[in-house]
């Protein structure tokens, strides 16, 4: 009796011992175990980081690099086969670094699990256990000549912001977070303007590491199509041609191929013309500096867009990025050193083209008037005259596809450039300025002593804004512009921003008035518009009859004014403005005159040699 309850002592023991290993071998991630019903929380998603990176220090690290406004850390995981866990060691490792960022939008989030997935293959696991994918073995190579960046919630508090009524549109996972942070600003708006704290951020991380390559990770919403994820490549603009030549090549044709070959398809991002008609084609939405892929092209790298397709179920659109990651890992390893020499191609393009006269740069774009045809692989529809909202109710039939040729207006066209100068000069008055450009990586050589140089400067006049807030500025929608030359002082303090640096282009679309994205239009310079002095009635009422009595010119161009504009004319007040407005009492405040200037090369030499 004694020996049989010993051994099954012994048997429970072993069960247990057996049980024990099983689990500490266990890496299925959460949404892997939960069939992809569900998607971790913030805290499942750093304790299986923190556990895979505990197994496989040698290949992985986690990091943080920041904080969000609800204290919790911004998240960063490298993935790197030698070790290369800083940046230094990155860039003297001579291998690409990959950066790929999830959940900017938090309710897009299957970027994150196809994240846990890949780095979970990546490193093997082999200090917990026997290898758990059949896909490991295929990717023990995949960081032989890559870096990987991994970013699996940048909008961590929206992303705990979570509920089931946050995405209408979308397929799964049963609870997801929010579009915005807990400032209810969208961080794909503000990567220029640069006005969150998550996205100051990530600014500092992105200059430390410079990557060759951003994917950026998002979830479509709007019409029903077959593709499981359509993305966007910024193509046009400041872009280098070089990086582009390699976007249509390693991109489009060998990367996407790649995933299409693992089950899936994919096409450009379908961005409606008509939301009620998807036969009435498609349009190039030209994302711009605000967006991801707009801003990385400013920094001569190469960029993504990925967008899963909303309606397909949510294990689809994670498997579909894993499988898309991990084509782009497998480019560069087939591929070793072919887009860093392209991307340090472009930084050597951007700094000489400081010394070319004339210089310029597009800044706005407009969509071209010629679309090329595009087979769209889609579903068969109906449209319905609608007793609810008086317009087409559009529905789509999935047990129908249906393959349409549509046009696609592609290509953006310039719409406007700036004339390049050798530096902008920013006033010591200005230390936010300053700050903001310092914030983007760019060199900024401070004044030590006063300076009186000849410059060119805007004169901004006649400006509107917006009537309602959009991230929580009143953007300034128009105004007029025009060039001016001065000669002007500047005290001690102020900023040479030198356009031979990798980064100028940064600079021209922060300090170019008409740039969409300018300081200018977001309201850094909005002080500029207020007139602080006046004068009593009494005393413009002298001074009006003093102008008249000295420059009869006024005199006709006051009448006139009486004559045509009859709100001017039964408006006493205006009619004193007229000539206040042209006086030098009001001149001398410089209402309207932008701070910023331009300087050549005389005036930036004038500036570098004063002690």
């Amino acid at each position: 009796m004694m020996k049989r309850v010993w051994n099954f002592a012994i048997g429970v023991c072993l069960l247990a011992v057996a049980t024990a290993a099983a689990q500490a071998a266990d890496w299925t991630t959460p949404a892997e175990a939960a069939h992809f019903k569900t998607t971790p929380s913030y805290a499942d998603t750093r304790a299986y980081l923190e556990k895979l990176a505990a197994a496989a220090p040698d290949r992985l690290k986690l990091t943080r690099f920041g904080v969000s406004p609800e204290g919790r850390d911004l998240m960063l995981v490298v993935a790197a086969s030698g070790g290369e866990f800083t940046p230094e060691a990155a860039r003297a490792s001579g291998k690409e670094i990959v950066f790929v960022q999830a959940g900017i939008h938090a309710g897009e989030i299957e970027g994150k699990d196809a994240g846990l997935m890949l780095l979970r293959d990546l490193v093997d696991a082999k200090a917990a256990g026997a290898r758990t994918s059949p896909a490991a073995e295929r990717l023990k190579h995949a960081l032989d000549h890559a870096i990987l960046l991994y970013l699996p919630i940048f909008n961590v508090d929206g992303h705990e912001n979570s509920n089931p009524y946050l995405r209408i549109n979308q397929n799964g996972p049963a609870e997801m977070g929010f579009r915005a942070t807990a400032q209810n600003l969208n961080l794909n708006r503000d990567y220029i303007k640069a006005y969150a704290p998550e996205m100051q951020a990530w600014l500092a991380l992105w200059n430390a590491w410079l990557p060759d390559f951003l994917a950026d990770i998002h979830t479509t919403d709007g019409a029903d199509y077959r593709y499981d994820l359509t993305w966007y490549s910024e193509d046009w603009g400041p872009l280098d041609n070089g990086v582009k030549a390699w976007q249509d090549t390693a991109l489009k044709k060998r990367i996407f191929a790649a995933t299409n070959k693992r089950g899936h398809l994919l096409s450009p991002y379908l961005e409606l013309k008509d939301h009620r008609d998807i036969t009435k084609g498609i349009e190039n939405f030209g994302s711009g500096q605000r967006f991801s892929t707009g801003y990385v092209a400013l920094q001569n790298r190469a960029a993504l867009l990925v967008e899963t397709h909303m309606l397909k179920p949510y294990e689809v659109r994670v498997r579909v990025i894993y499988d898309l990651v991990t084509a782009i890992l497998d480019d560069i390893r087939a591929h070793p050193g072919e887009l860093r020499r392209v991307v340090e191609a472009a930084d050597r393009n951007t700094i000489a083209r400081a010394n070319q006269p004339d210089a310029t740069l597009p800044i706005l774009f407009a969509a071209g008037d010629k679309p090329v045809a595009m087979i769209l692989k889609g579903f068969d529809f109906t449209q319905t005259k609608s007793e609810i909202s008086g317009d087409i109710w559009t529905q789509y039939d999935p047990a129908r596809p249906k393959d349409y040729s549509i046009p696609n207006w592609r290509d953006l066209v310039v719409a406007k450039s700036a004339m390049l100068p050798v530096a902008y000069l920013v006033p010591a008055g200005w230390p936010q300025v300053i700050a903001k450009l310092k914030l983007h990586g760019l060199r900024v050589e401070t004044t030590t002593q006063p300076l009186t140089l000849a410059v060119q400067r805007y004169q901004i006049d006649d400006p509107q804004w917006a009537s309602t807030p959009f991230e929580g500025h009143l953007m300034l929608r128009k105004f007029v512009a025009k060039t001016e030359n001065a000669t002007l002082t500047f005290p001690p303090g102020s900023a040479v921003v030198r356009m031979d640096q990798r980064a100028a282009n940064v600079a021209v679309n922060l300090l170019e008035p008409d740039a969409p994205d300018s300081l200018l239009r977001w309201g850094t310079f909005n002080a500029i518009f207020e007139q602080k002095e006046s004068a009593d009635a009494r005393v413009l009422e002298k001074l009006a009859r003093d102008m008249l009595a000295q420059d009869t010119s006024f005199k006709a161009e006051f009448e006139e004014r009486l004559k045509n504009d009859a709100g001017f004319a039964a408006d006493p007040r205006a009619r004193l403005e007229f000539f206040y407005r042209r006086s030098p009492w009001y001149a001398k405040q410089n209402i309207g005159a932008y701070p910023v200037v331009k300087l050549d090369a005389a005036a930036l030499a004038m500036a570098r040699a004063a002690p």
